[in-house]
């Protein structure tokens, strides 16, 4: 746990400035300051949600408890740009299944996992409430209707290729 507190100073400073800031620094700001320290440090591994419980005096379960109950919150690290296949019965009847079989083959990872440069993460939804525009496939907010197995390439090209553009 040091190493990665050492590693992470700056971040870890952050954190303490923002729950030092707090009217009530207790377990009820506990959902905000998870929020927050998620947005810092981009997840929420075990040495952040130690440090939180400590911080505002809540058991380590009890913070895991919220982070483990809660999907907006993720254990793992989040890649840039996060990729949401829905999984929803209108859109698995009209294949997204194959949708998200051909992201798993061209990223070379599983749903619910990122890219080890931290680029893509990959997931499944189970409705995004887009059903007119089925099967249904999300980028960092962005909505592509209608996708096949033959548009995930260009998908991906168009993120990749803003990469090269900066």
């Amino acid at each position: 746990m040091c190493n990665f507190v050492e590693q992470n100073r700056k971040l870890f400073d952050e954190l303490d400035n923002l729950i030092d800031s707090l009217e009530a620094a207790d377990e009820s700001a506990l959902i905000f300051v998870l929020k927050e320290a998620q947005g810092i440090f981009g997840y929420l591994p075990k040495e952040v949600q130690l440090h939180i419980a400590d911080r505002l005096g809540v058991s380590p379960s009890k913070v895991y408890g919220v982070v483990s109950f809660y999907s907006y919150f993720s254990t793992n690290p989040i890649g840039e740009y996060k990729i949401s296949v829905c999984l929803g019965t209108v859109c698995f009847v009209k294949g997204s299944d194959k949708v998200m079989a051909e992201f798993e083959k061209q990223l070379g990872i599983k749903a619910g996992e990122t890219t080890e440069d931290l680029k893509f993460t990959l997931e499944g939804l189970r409705c995004v409430g887009a059903c007119g525009l089925a099967p249904v496939v999300v980028v960092n907010g962005k909505v592509y209707g209608q996708a096949t197995p033959d548009d995930v390439t260009k998908i991906l090209d168009n993120y990749r290729n803003l990469e090269l553009s900066c």
